[in-house]
């Protein structure tokens, strides 16, 4: 049986971690570039890496938002499609996963 509330703490620490590291990538995207046109690709490139980690980063935080409403709400660890229980083994592995393996991998088919 899934512990809610542990499973609701873990949640919550990544979200810190995600926060904070999307404050350094902001704080790292705003430095003034290097008047060095050479530094400055390479920057550049950077600069893509870090917008990339950082539009990740948001999308995490925007399913750890969602799997804590769902805990609050007392549907979290039900899939959303089929309303079957997910597997504690699922949630283990993916904690913001809202739907089944079953369902997970239907939706993967059809998107193939």
């Amino acid at each position: 049986m899934v512990d809610f509330k542990v499973r609701e703490q873990q949640l919550r620490a990544r979200l810190e971690e995600l926060s904070g590291r999307l404050h350094r990538i902001e704080d790292e995207l705003e430095d003034k570039p290097d008047p060095n046109w050479e530094e400055n690709a390479t920057e550049s490139e950077l600069d893509e890496v870090l917008e990339g980690l950082g539009k990740s980063g948001a999308i995490e935080i925007d399913a750890i938002h969602a799997a804590l409403a769902r805990i609050k709400g007392g549907s979290y660890g039900i899939c959303i499609h089929c309303g079957e229980t997910i597997s504690e083994a699922r949630l283990d592995a993916v904690p913001t996963t809202a739907s089944c393996r079953t369902c997970a991998n239907a939706a993967a088919r059809s998107k193939a």
